[in-house]
């Protein structure tokens, strides 16, 4: 089942180069915003509005995950914009990944926790790790990562993902934001490693987060046309699919958002190109 969003121009605007974006269709979001409790499963289940007593359902399994999905998928559509947005897990089978990223997954340190903008170093707002198949390697900002070799509950979403889209990814970039401080600044997913036309699918957990998309001609002082950047809510447990040519034309960013005091754990899979022998 495919809805759209309805993406309109404003009337106010006297200028034909002026085009107002304005999505009109959301999904329920699940806002994080409590990180009182000390045990992890104890704060997930404040995060998410449960009782203490409440058990959350056991952790997904291989079957579970190959059943078949259900997607009621929304259209972003707008110039050069062309995404898709869904949820692809139930808040049971969230909650659990949820708490097992949590437990299972080791973060990079020390260099790899750097990025390079206009020859500076800088420390990243957030912690990062890729894992993927063996041989590959994906460079941005200056830093070249190695991805580590895939866990069994990361291998459990791609094949909800692959399910769910019919495309398949050999790679995935993971984000954890610890709170709204963290944030990801304005950027095109364009790297040369990127097979040219395949999709990014970006999954969440946790906190629900702005998500925000700016033309490439509307940015900054230099822009050449006002066009309104469009913003979606991702929430937990969903999908977003970035289609080509999405990240030729807009830029994407999740900006600091100071209310949201709980965690989330973005991942961001991807089709790598093996590296060449020139490489």
């Amino acid at each position: 089942m495919m809805d759209k969003f309805v993406i309109r121009r404003s009337k106010n605007s006297g200028n034909p180069k002026s085009e107002q974006l304005e999505v009109k269709k959301q999904t329920g979001c699940e806002t994080v915003n409590n990180a009182t409790a000390e045990n992890p499963r104890k704060k997930l289940k404040s995060w998410v509005g449960e009782s203490e007593g409440t058990e959350l359902t056991p952790l997904l399994n291989e079957q579970g995950l190959l059943r078949d999905v259900d997607c009621s998928w929304k259209q972003l559509r707008a110039e050069g914009l062309n995404c898709d947005y869904t949820k692809i897990f139930t808040k049971s089978e969230a909650d659990d990944i949820f708490l097992q990223l949590e437990k299972e997954l080791e973060y990079f340190s020390g260099e790899q926790t750097k990025v390079q903008v206009f020859g500076k170093w800088h420390n990243i707002p957030r912690k990062q790790v890729t894992y993927g198949d063996l041989g590959l390697t994906y460079t941005y900002s200056g830093v070249t990562l190695t991805p580590r070799p895939w866990l069994p509950v990361l291998e459990m979403i791609r094949a909800r993902v692959m399910q769910a889209t019919g495309h398949t990814f050999n790679f995935v970039l993971i984000n954890r934001y610890k709170d709204g401080h963290d944030h990801i600044g304005e950027h095109r997913d364009d790297e040369k490693e990127l097979e040219p036309l395949s999709p990014i699918a970006s999954v969440s957990f946790g906190s629900c987060r702005d998500f925000i998309f700016r033309h490439r001609d509307s940015r900054g002082k230099s822009a050449t046309r006002r066009l309104e950047p469009v913003k979606l809510l991702l929430g937990h447990g969903s999908l977003l699919m970035m289609n080509y040519p999405t990240n030729i034309y807009w830029y994407h960013s999740l900006p600091v958002r100071k209310n949201v005091l709980g965690p989330r754990i973005n991942l961001t899979f991807r089709k790598v190109l093996p590296p060449t022998k020139a490489d």
